[in-house]
């Protein structure tokens, strides 16, 4: 206790008048550093409220909202329908059919469509899925992984789809050599 009130005593010029039941209180100023970063918070205060509630600024949402319209507007015009595909018989489009095939598709289904190990034959005139085009459309977008069939639907645009399914209908009664037997159901 003796040095507690030594120290008291040596310092007496930074005791400040406020006593508390006995107990008084050093006049100890606040770290610069802490001061420094209060009058920051201060001018951060005046600066957002002038910013956002007195200039009208967007807050979070509104920036939001305005972003996801920008978005909305620079989506593509034309819808893509797949209750009414239409079979694509240009010439262009079907060599972008065959390009997409060859790059995705011969692995599992040979370079003829042929079929093999993995894939089944596309140019007979049995399907394992049905063998009407919209039918064709829906197994390339959603695939059958039970079946080792990959989904497009993530890698292949719709109109990229539509390309390679009309390809794949070209393919049906060509009968290359070496082709997979018949495997499905009889399509006419």
């Amino acid at each position: 206790m003796e040095k507690k009130d030594k120290f008291l005593e040596e310092h007496e010029h930074l005791i400040s008048d406020h006593d508390y039941d006995g107990i008084r209180e050093l006049n100890n100023p606040m770290p610069t550093w802490w001061r420094y970063l209060f009058y920051i918070t201060i001018i951060f205060a005046a600066v957002y409220m002038f910013r956002y509630h007195v200039f009208g600024d967007d807050l979070q949402i509104a920036e939001y909202n305005k972003e996801m319209a920008l978005a909305e507007a620079n989506k593509p015009k034309t819808a893509f329908d797949e209750n009414a595909l239409v079979l694509m018989t240009a010439k262009a489009d079907l060599d972008k059919g065959k390009e997409l095939y060859d790059k995705n598709c011969i692995a599992c289904h040979g370079t003829l469509g042929e079929g093999n190990a993995i894939g089944p034959n596309l140019t007979d005139k049995y399907w394992l899925n049905g063998g009407s085009l919209k039918e064709v459309y829906h197994i390339i977008k959603v695939g059958k992984p039970m079946k080792g069939m990959l989904a497009w639907q993530n890698q292949l645009s719709p109109e990229q789809m539509l390309q390679v399914s009309s390809y794949t209908m070209s393919l049906v009664g060509t009968n290359p050599p070496n082709a997979k037997e018949a495997q499905g159901e009889l399509v006419e």
